[in-house]
Formats: C-alpha cells, sequence, structure tokens
C-alpha cells in the first residue's frame, strides 16, 4: 500500500475510535473539515480529523477522549481543543471563524456511512464558510477550499456561503478565481 493511502487509512481508524468514543459518552459530535468532504466525493485528505461540537461540549468531549489514552492539548487558539491518537491530530473545533458551533450546525448536518460508520457529517457550505473565514494574510492558501469546489460544485448552495463570508476580503477573492476559473456561474 502506497504510503498516502496508508496514512489515509490510518486518519480513518482514528475518526472511527474517537466516534465511537465519543458516541460512547454521550458527547454529540458533527464529522467536519476534510474528512466531511471526502464522505460527501471530495478526494481524500491526510491533515486531521475534525469533530465539530458545541462549546458547553469540548471540554468534556476531550475529557472522554483522554479516559479512553489519548493525548490531549489545550492550544492558545481558544477556539478548538486537541487529541492526538498517536500522532493522528483530533480536532474538537467549538468556535470556528463565523461563530460558535450550535443546533443549526448540528440540524444542517446529514447522517452519512463514513468508512462503515454511521455519522453526522457536516454540510459542505459549513465546511466551506469555516474555511474561508479562517484566510488571512499569514495563511492565505485557497488549495483546500478550491479542491471543494471544484469536487462537490454540484452539491454546495454557493449563495449561501457568499452570504455567509460576505464580509471577508479573502472569501471575496476566492469567488472572483471561482469565476474567473469558470468554476461555479457568477451570481450577482
Amino acid at each position: 500500500m502506497a504510503e498516502p493511502d496508508r496514512e489515509f487509512e490510518r486518519l480513518l481508524a482514528s475518526m472511527k475510535k474517537a466516534a465511537g468514543i465519543l458516541k460512547d459518552a454521550d458527547v454529540p459530535f458533527v464529522l467536519g473539515g476534510g474528512l466531511a468532504c471526502w464522505a460527501r466525493g471530495a478526494p481524500k485528505t491526510e491533515h486531521d480529523v475534525d469533530f465539530l461540537v458545541r462549546p458547553e461540549d469540548a471540554e468534556r468531549a476531550q475529557q472522554a477522549l483522554a479516559e479512553a489514552g489519548m493525548r490531549t492539548e489545550k492550544p492558545p487558539e481558544g477556539w478548538l481543543l486537541k487529541a492526538y491518537d498517536g500522532d493522528v491530530l483530533i480536532d474538537l473545533i467549538f468556535s470556528p471563524q463565523g461563530g460558535p458551533i450550535d443546533d443549526e450546525t448540528f440540524e444542517r448536518a446529514d447522517e452519512l456511512e463514513v468508512h462503515a460508520t454511521r455519522l453526522k457529517v457536516a454540510a459542505v457550505e459549513d465546511v466551506l464558510a469555516q474555511k474561508l473565514l479562517a484566510l488571512n494574510e499569514q495563511q492565505p492558501d485557497y488549495s483546500s477550499v478550491l479542491e471543494i469546489a471544484r469536487s462537490l460544485r454540484e452539491q454546495i448552495d454557493w449563495d449561501d456561503v457568499r452570504k455567509r463570508t460576505q464580509d471577508a476580503p479573502f472569501a471575496k477573492a476566492f469567488f472572483t478565481l471561482l469565476d474567473e476559473l469558470e468554476i461555479v456561474p457568477t451570481t450577482r
């Protein structure tokens, strides 16, 4: 098996393990980030596992993972907590750019089968909006959002994403790229 395939299998194994732990601890969560996009048909990701949790559930989620033997970390950013299954990073995101994880995030999520496990999977609009709102001068990397746009463009409510990111200059530039690359039709 090629190295990227092995890494992806490790990522999926950690996702399943952490999801099982959170379910057993009765911590509600939604699969987010690159794995949520992969579950909807986007290319594989090798980055990390993202779980979206309500702010009031974040510490309890991290504690459940710690009690199951995962190493945990409280980063200075203040919008997520981290756990490590070996060297696989699991982010517990509770307050991304655009606002905290709330009941609406859970309502927009779909229950899908992800690697033989039923999970709530974040709406692609949520993933895309979170990623676009996180872009800044220090990290103006459009590669992941362009990949999502190209691979899932027919599934995305573009008007919703535009509305949710309308005040973000890097999101405005992203939509200019989409228009110029003819990835999605211009809607203004």
